[in-house]
């Protein structure tokens, strides 16, 4: 018993020690100054930036690689403020006195829309929903915000030359400002491309006619060979590599020690309460017993998410490819890791509804221990049967895929019909009859309170 409780008292002095931990890891390089490299960002009043930018560009480099999508608009010089506009979202200042992110202000935003919206629209582009101005901050409101107080007045409609010819993006990222300014304006159609993370905007081009532009591999995806028989979403021979993710090395990092303190204390928690049931065993009687077995499952989940922590990001949710696991059934670790979180977790979602109802056995059919006991056998058959058949039936099929932010092989992070047939739906089931059962439970609980209270009265009458 001390030696219990000396364990408990250990966890609880660690527990401020991982929270003080996960905060610094969250927050440890953030607003890092560095010299801005962007070429169409130099020399606008301020040198120095930081990354991830608000757009969850890692470096500079991938950062350039949008804005100068943006250089066709900067060159025609729709707007006068349209490159202090970009750059301050894209290589926003960096300022150690004041570590708050410093956004354009509101005024700046209407000035570079309302200057090059009508030519965007006139070839088919949207104004970006990223850069929609009610994101930003009026210039008399809290945070502060940046303006460009340069007096310029605004282009009015119609103001663009008859004839005008909107030019393609330039085929090479200009790598510093003297080749910038030789970029050729070849006069015909935009160049189709799509930048950006899922947004319709004026990186997403439209096909000529007015039709849809057929969507293409562009980063973080990178394009692999047809034999790989890989895709994201419509898009074939697309694939995510394992060095590439939606998220920014901060947000990868919070997610690990966020996993790391969650898993951790899971598996402490449930292997002390296996440890005291091995105890004596005889203290767990039906109803309550499930509690245990719903223990071992969460066991199984929180040492699949920490072998992820041992072994490795890479090693898990990699294949031989150097590509994030999609639809497979491998490699080994990865498997191995699906099987412990998806069996455990749907194991313990199937324990908590027998837990539930046995539970409604003993409060509302008033059910003896030994007479739950003696079906008990049955309870063992549904709790692990029905988590087998669905894992087989994940790995027949082939739908374990890996997850970038949290590590792990699981089923459904890529594809959302397996998402919905082997977790939603078996999900929304288990809580469906566990919530019955526990409003039967409730619903009899009351009954014999009001019977007893119609006792009392009668026995005092």
């Amino acid at each position: 018993m001390m030696t219990g409780c000396a364990s408990m008292f250990m966890c609880a002095r660690l527990i401020p020690f991982i929270l003080v931990l996960v905060y610094h890891l969250a927050n440890g390089d953030k607003n890092k100054c560095e010299e801005i490299t962007i070429p169409l960002c130099q020399n606008l009043g301020y040198n120095t930036t930081y990354t991830p930018n608000r757009f969850f560009h890692e470096d500079q480099k991938e950062a350039a690689s949008e804005v100068h999508q943006f250089w066709p608009l900067v060159q025609i010089n729709c707007s006068p403020v349209l490159k202090f506009f970009l750059c301050s979202l894209y290589a926003p200042v960096c300022d150690k006195v004041y570590d708050k992110e410093l956004l354009p202000c509101r005024k700046v935003c209407k000035q570079a829309k309302a200057g090059c919206l009508d030519l965007m629209t006139t070839y088919g582009f949207k104004w970006p929903e990223k850069m929609e101005c009610h994101l930003f901050p009026e210039k008399k409101d809290d945070p502060l915000c940046m303006a460009q107080e340069d007096g310029a007045p605004l282009p009015t409609r119609g103001a663009w030359p008859s004839g005008f010819t909107f030019f393609p993006l330039p085929s090479k990222i200009p790598t510093s400002i003297d080749e910038s300014s030789k970029t050729s304006r070849t006069r015909g159609p935009p160049r189709p491309t799509h930048v950006g993370r899922g947004s319709k905007s004026f990186v997403t081009t439209p096909s000529p006619r007015g039709q849809a532009c057929q969507c293409q591999c562009a980063k973080p995806f990178i394009r692999v060979d047809k034999k790989l028989e890989r895709h994201i979403g419509d898009v074939p021979n697309c694939a995510l590599p394992c060095n590439a993710s939606y998220f920014s090395s901060n947000q990868k990092r919070f997610a690990t020690a966020w996993v790391t303190l969650w898993s951790t204390m899971c598996f402490v928690s449930t292997f002390l309460t296996l440890a005291t049931f091995f105890l004596d065993t005889a203290r767990f009687r039906y109803p309550e017993r499930p509690v245990i077995f719903l223990s071992s499952c969460y066991l199984l989940m929180s040492f699949g998410y920490i072998m992820r922590l041992i072994a490795g990001e890479d090693a898990v949710v990699c294949d031989s490819d150097d590509l994030i696991a999609h639809e497979t059934t491998g490699p080994a670790l990865c498997t191995l890791v699906f099987l412990l979180t998806y069996f455990g977790g749907m194991a313990s979602a199937l324990w908590w509804v027998i837990l539930a109802f046995t539970w409604f056995l003993s409060a509302g059919l008033k059910w003896s221990n030994e007479a739950i006991a003696n079906v008990s056998q049955y309870f063992h058959i549904v709790a692990w049967l029905i988590p087998s058949v669905q894992t087989i039936s994940v790995l027949a099929m082939s739908s374990i895929d890996g997850d970038a932010l949290s590590g792990i092989c699981s089923v459904g992070n890529q594809n959302k019909d397996s998402l919905v047939a082997f977790v939603v739906v078996p999900m929304g089931i288990y809580l469906t009859i566990g919530s019955v059962f526990l409003l039967a439970g409730f619903v009899s609980l009351f009954r014999i309170e009001r019977k007893c209270e119609a006792m009392a009265t009668i026995q005092t009458n």
